[in-house]
């Protein structure tokens, strides 16, 4: 079985089971590819709030073992036990008690690299189908690799891929890593040394904690995937609306502004911005977040998901400035804003909405 959208159009298998990965089915596949490799296929649809109940269970249950936890994607969470061997024993001990904990009391079932960096950890935890906990001992981490297929390796995409095996003849970790810098650079460029570590079994990159700081977010996913700029536009002025209700309510101000779009093919794209004045109008935080997605909405494939979010919080100064008078247009502003909010309180943020945002799915 595999979850995918039953939407009509180019749907993409989200998660496929191990009786359908043996039969060639992967995440990413168009639906209809799956379905000619696997015709007894059962789909199944996808489910947001069941998927982040899971989610936060499984953040819940890592963060007893270690406060330093780096969700990577959905189901999937980077720990750094470092320093905790005196409560749960070896890394090795502390990945069975944790995977062990997740099957009780979520009913989910998984995998577990252990190892002395994220990225050879994440290719132990998925380079074999049998769930369990794979420990890769330190310093055997390009022993580990070098039997791999090289599409293991983050960065070689479909295309290096195909460039790799069928025009250099290499398939394996250990080729990849036997290449010198200058052939590297003729297939990956700039990152041609990036890659050679990477196949090495080297990752510097330290296990990221959420942020503590408050951050204010609203999303959407799209009942089917658009392309129209005005219906896109208009989601994004009903999630900046969103958040602007939700900080006004309590009197909080950004700096900061972030905006995520996914593409129907899961391909993400982003970026955040200081906002140029210290404001919570709604068209003030529109404004800037409508340029950001203009830069980055850049291809043409349809998008399905949008989120924004805010951060950087200030409270505004209780003390009224002496010589801050408003002009007659923006005390007009003020005097809507509060009048709408007034409504929101009433009747719920959908008792009165902007004209842009009536084209919204």
């Amino acid at each position: 079985m595999v979850v995918a959208s039953a939407r009509p159009g180019r749907s993409l298998v989200l998660s496929a089971s191990r009786e359908a990965r043996s039969k060639g089915v992967f995440t990413g596949m168009p639906l209809p590819h799956a379905r000619t490799r696997c015709p007894g296929l059962t789909i199944l649809p996808p489910d947001p709030k069941a998927s982040e109940a899971a989610c936060q269970g499984l953040a819940r249950i890592a963060a007893q073992y270690t406060p330093c936890v780096e969700p990577a994607r959905p189901g999937h969470l980077y720990l750094d036990l470092t320093g905790t061997g005196r409560l749960w024993g070896t890394a090795r001990d502390a990945a069975s008690r944790v995977r062990k904990e997740v099957r009780e009391r979520l009913g989910l079932v998984g995998t577990a690299g252990v190892a002395g960096n994220k990225l050879v950890s994440s290719i132990a935890s998925r380079a074999f189908p049998s769930e369990g906990v794979l420990n890769v001992a330190h310093g055997g981490e390009a022993g580990f690799l070098a039997p791999l297929k090289v599409g293991l390796i983050p960065g070689i995409g479909p295309v290096r891929r195909r460039l790799l095996t069928e025009d250099l003849n290499i398939l394996c970790i250990r080729e990849l890593a036997a290449l010198g810098l200058d052939r590297l650079a003729l297939v990956f460029g700039r990152q041609a040394q990036v890659i050679r570590e990477r196949a090495l079994g080297i990752d510097p990159t330290p296990v990221y904690p959420l942020s503590m700081a408050p951050v204010i977010a609203e999303e959407i996913i799209l009942p089917q995937e658009e392309s129209d700029d005005a219906r896109l536009l208009g989601c994004l002025y009903r999630l900046a609306a969103a958040c602007g209700f939700r900080m006004r309510q309590q009197g909080l101000t950004p700096r900061q502004a972030g905006l995520l779009i996914r593409y129907a093919d899961h391909v993400e794209a982003g970026g955040r911005l200081k906002l140029p004045r210290t404001c919570f109008q709604d068209h003030d935080l529109y404004a800037p977040l409508e340029a950001l997605f203009a830069k980055q909405c850049n291809r043409r494939v349809r998008i399905g998901f949008i989120r924004v979010w805010f951060s950087e919080f200030s409270r505004p100064d209780p003390q009224l400035g002496l010589f801050d008078v408003p002009s007659p247009k923006e005390e007009r502003r003020l005097m809507l804003t509060r009048a709408m909010d007034r409504i929101r309180e009433r009747y719920g943020e959908g008792g009165i909405m902007y004209g842009i945002t009536f084209s919204t799915p």
